[in-house]
């Protein structure tokens, strides 16, 4: 595994791809050191991410638009925090919206018993944005 050097990167530089239907993203960082990733997301109006935990806190800050989810309304200017094993039912995005996110580690998504259908993680954004 290699250490990551200093990294300066110019977003406009950086294609979009699709994570899930209506949900595109551009990868800023993965660290196959720490898992950690960050992303910015781009959702079309009333696309969501279903059921799902963190194996790894969160960070978001709204650029653009409105985030809907169990915590209440996100608008354009929120910055949120979402701890270890949080448990999201599902997070809505009823308008177009631009979400700044950073995880350190995995995010399962899960069925109502709470298996495990896909794991979103730093490998797979890496794996998707260069395909």
């Amino acid at each position: 595994m290699d250490i990551v050097p200093e990294l300066l990167t110019t977003p406009g530089d950086i294609g979009w791809s699709n994570l899930v239907e209506g949900i595109d993203f551009k990868l800023f960082f993965a660290s196959q050191e720490t898992g950690r990733w960050t992303v910015l997301l781009r959702c079309q109006p009333g696309s969501f991410f279903p059921r799902h935990r963190h194996l790894g806190a969160g960070e978001y800050y709204v650029v653009k638009g409105k985030m809907e989810y169990r915590m209440g309304v996100a608008l354009e200017g929120t910055y949120g925090y979402e701890p270890l094993d949080v448990i999201h039912d599902h997070t809505a995005f009823p308008e177009y919206t631009e979400l700044y996110f950073t995880n350190h580690g995995p995010v399962v998504f899960l069925d109502d018993e709470d298996n495990v259908t896909s794991i979103l993680d730093h490998s797979l954004l890496t794996e998707l944005s260069n395909g």
